[in-house]
């Protein structure tokens, strides 16, 4: 810093290439259309703010730029300009005064000393992208827009100037038909950032507030973490049926069990070993029962000795009842692994006649009745749930946590619910 002339140090904070995170700094290569996802709070205006500096602005006040005529693009009129353009992170404060646009407010355009435009456009009112021509575009908050796709549109036939017009989406990602549109096009390229990769530039009392109140959600994989959540088609659990499912408070339980499914291998790129705790309230009729599932213990890369002890580390901890464990593949091999590390632990063998799929359902179904409640902390275990379909497991890998916990549920709801005395005729 001593050896910046005066002039240096004045520009040093305009120099965003120098401040910028990665998922701020546009990625290399011939894209069409550049969408920054992040969490609230993740510098995503930042992004879409710098980056039409960077189109615009040439190496002097008044040389061109790359782009001479920008599209910005909001939810509302309103929105674009005390957002996208007089915001904190909007375009005027983030211009170093010598290159800094003048606000016509009734023209709704920003006029850079050079010459170049921007104009400020409703996606509520997409019919007025008929006309204008751009070569650049700026869109913020896309996932929120109602008339998305109509405004997509109409965007698309307006860039057609210079030799290679392009668009940045900065947007908190949603589950929407035209942003994953957007997505699915070979010409786009994607950047993503959690809310906590922003935290220099956050109040500490703002992130601790919402982690307390939306880690573990799907509200704050969203809205926090950054993450689109897609439902895959047809799958046996939805992430709203899973999102229904979490409660904060566990109560009282009849009975606690550890499921396991057990690994083949044990090096670094082998299935896991899903561990999976749960326990029941039984009292009454079984349509009156309720299963809580309480942890995801599953480990990775660990022999089977890792895996037995991690298994009865979970009974300990939570005072499980009981060990089951799959033994297709490892047969007698699994019990024995099982007894070098507690001789006494009550263990019981479960095999498995169908497959995972046929298995599954009857688990997906105490879902849908609202008969299963999540604790905090399953996400891993909840994603793996959300693709599982008919067709079978549509992830990465197999899904052993999935597994386990289908073993887990089947000991605690679905087999003792079918030998549960029911009155007899004669009784009634």
């Amino acid at each position: 810093m001593n050896d910046l002339t005066e002039g240096e140090l004045c520009a040093l904070p305009f120099l965003f290439d120098f401040w910028a995170m990665p998922h701020q700094l546009p990625p290399e290569g011939d894209w069409r259309t550049w969408v920054v996802m992040g969490g609230r709070g993740a510098g995503k205006t930042r992004a879409g703010a710098e980056w039409v500096r960077g189109k615009v602005e040439g190496s002097c006040p008044l040389e061109p730029g790359v782009a001479r005529r920008v599209a910005l693009v909001g939810e509302t009129y309103d929105q674009v300009r005390d957002v996208m353009i007089l915001g904190d992170s909007g375009i005027m404060t983030c211009s170093p005064p010598d290159r800094r646009p003048e606000w016509k407010i009734t023209e709704r355009k920003l006029i850079w000393p050079n010459g170049a435009e921007a104009q400020a456009f409703s996606a509520s009112d997409p019919e007025r992208l008929r006309g204008p021509q751009f070569d650049a575009a700026w869109l913020d908050e896309l996932a929120k827009w109602r008339r998305g796709r109509e405004t997509w549109d109409m965007l698309q036939f307006a860039l057609r100037l210079g030799d290679f017009p392009q668009a940045c989406v900065t947007t908190t990602p949603r589950n929407v038909e035209v942003l994953k549109m957007v997505l699915s096009m070979e010409t786009t390229v994607t950047s993503q950032a959690p809310t906590e990769a922003n935290r220099a530039n956050l109040a500490k009392s703002f992130l601790e507030e919402v982690r307390r109140m939306y880690s573990g959600t799907r509200l704050g994989r969203q809205e926090l973490d950054g993450v689109m959540l897609v439902d895959t088609e047809g799958a046996l659990w939805t992430h709203d049926m899973i999102e229904q499912a979490r409660i904060r408070t566990i109560p009282a339980m009849d009975r606690v069990i550890v499921a396991l499914d057990p690994a083949v291998s044990s090096n670094d790129k082998s299935d896991a070993c899903g561990i999976i705790v749960a326990g029941a309230q039984t009292q009454g009729p079984p349509q009156d029962w309720r299963a809580y599932v309480l942890a995801d213990c599953t480990i990775r890369g660990v022999g089977p000795v890792g895996w037995a002890c991690a298994a009865i580390a979970a009974m300990d901890q939570y005072g499980a009842e009981r060990l089951i464990a799959e033994v297709n593949q490892g047969g007698q091999l699994v019990e024995e692994v099982i007894r070098q590390v507690d001789p006494f632990v009550p263990y019981k063998a479960v095999h498995a006649a169908r497959g995972k799929i046929a298995r599954a359902e009857p688990v997906a179904a105490l879902y849908q009745q609202g008969r299963v409640r999540h604790a905090e902390g399953l996400l891993d275990l909840e994603e793996q749930m959300s693709r599982m379909t008919p067709r079978g497991y549509e992830g990465e890998g197999s899904p052993d946590r999935v597994d386990a916990l289908v073993w887990a549920l089947h000991e605690l709801m679905i087999a003792p619910a079918r030998h549960y005395r029911r009155p007899s005729l004669r009784m009634l």
